[in-house]
């Protein structure tokens, strides 16, 4: 019983919840981090994505599992692996649904729109989209604005639309980024594991991944300089190193490492790039809290 639930845990993809914590930037960035009732709220938000994430997660991998079968890190996966059976990821899944959507509906009706929004989203993702190229990766992005949008909503605070601009371009990013680590990985089997990959080549998603670093860069620098909740005196220009240095850095990993295929172990694995995000991170929350 205790392998059981522990390879039931392995499949819902903890490490993966890091992508959650975007539902957080509604509350840095209008400077409610103090107010603790309104943090509370955003974190049963974070707990109903990650819930509702786990749900996508545990149904992708049934669906999939002869592919991941396939694929030389996949096929460890607990679904794949046999550790457990799809009927028991199917009733998981079943199970995170319904707490996901009854404390979405607690919090808010229209944060419990956006949670049922982005199931949607991620059930037609894993059923057709994902075998669309280009469209795959942009769903993909449209989770995380989803996410973005989400924290926002459940704390009832506007936030600027350049923060969902940069969200879908670092989005559009990494998902990129790891169609190109999926590609270069492998091989002639690709298409096999994924029939999209078989649209893509090396060099298209090279310059996918250039146009987006700028695209990011540029968005987020205006960001800072127009945005409605960042300080009047510009200070949040101060952060744009930060930025600037962690898409060099996921660049150099992707394309000259050979990395990029799991993008939330790689920010965990690359010192450097963790650094640089915590670096942001404390960079933004001080420059908010100490200017008006």
């Amino acid at each position: 019983m205790q392998e059981t639930a522990l390879a039931l845990l392995q499949a819902m993809r903890p490490l993966q919840w890091t992508k959650n914590g975007l539902v957080f930037a509604a509350l840095l960035f209008d400077r409610k981090f103090t107010d603790f009732s309104t943090v509370m709220v955003s974190i049963l938000a974070a707990i109903c994505f990650c819930a509702a994430s786990s749900t996508i997660y545990l149904i992708n991998d049934v669906r999939d599992i002869e592919r991941d079968q396939l694929h030389p890190r996949k096929r460890h996966r607990p679904i794949a692996s046999g550790r457990i059976t799809p009927r028991q990821a199917l009733i998981a899944a079943a199970v995170l649904e319904i707490f996901s959507i009854t404390i979405a509906v607690l919090i808010s009706p229209a944060f419990a729109l956006v949670i049922l929004g982005y199931l949607v989203l991620m059930v037609a993702y894993t059923l057709e989209l994902k075998q669309l190229a280009i469209i795959d990766v942009f769903a993909i992005a449209a989770g995380f604005v989803l996410r973005a949008a989400g924290g926002a909503i459940a704390i009832d605070v506007p936030v600027s639309p350049w923060l969902y601009a940069c969200t879908m371009l670092l989005a559009l990013l990494i998902g990129f980024g790891k169609r190109r680590s999926e590609l270069a990985s492998l091989g002639g089997a690709a298409v096999a594991h994924r029939p999209s990959l078989g649209e893509y080549t090396l060099v298209l998603l090279d310059q996918y991944l250039s146009i987006l670093a700028a695209s990011t860069v540029i968005a987020y620098s205006l960001y800072t300089f127009d945005a409605a909740a960042v300080p009047r005196n510009h200070a949040m220009m101060l952060t744009i190193p930060f930025v600037v240095y962690a898409i060099f850095r996921y660049l150099y990993l992707v394309q000259r490492s050979e990395l990029g295929g799991a993008p939330e172990a790689l920010l965990f694995a690359d010192k450097p790039l963790l650094i640089s995000i915590i670096g942001w991170g404390l960079a933004s929350a001080i420059i908010i809290f100490l200017t008006k």
